[in-house]
């Protein structure tokens, strides 16, 4: 599935260039643009990378912010692909279950929740 060009130019500009641009302008408005230049004229290896780790808590907040205006315009959806998947064939232990159930016997409601119960935690396992 091919990504749609607009949607990776918006997630580049959120993921990337927010950040670095809002990690400049807090330079700048501290130290000018010394403090700016210094960040490209250090020992470091990676300035840009520098400036992201700078200037992420401040884009998270404005990329929430965005999200409150409109959802999804701050943290883009994502597209994925979605399929079936074949299911497991669940053996039915007692032959009683497979006739209609009495809905006011209790013993049965009993029966009925301690099997969603097993189903629930073998789910939760899968998951983890």
């Amino acid at each position: 599935m091919a990504a749609d060009p607009l949607d990776s130019l918006r997630l580049a500009l959120m993921q990337d260039v927010l950040p670095v641009g809002l990690a400049v302008v807090e330079r700048a408005r501290k130290g000018g643009p010394a403090e700016v230049l210094a960040a490209f004229s250090g020992t470091g290896d990676d300035p840009l990378g520098r400036l992201r780790q700078e200037g992420e808590p401040a884009a998270s907040q404005v990329r929430e912010n965005l999200d409150r205006l409109h959802p999804g315009l701050g943290n883009p959806v994502m597209k994925v692909e979605v399929r079936d998947v074949a299911a497991e064939e669940v053996p039915i232990a007692d032959a009683a279950v497979a006739s209609a159930p009495d809905p006011a016997d209790p013993a049965e409601l009993m029966d009925a929740l301690a099997r969603i119960e097993e189903r629930l935690a073998l789910l939760e396992a899968r998951l983890s």
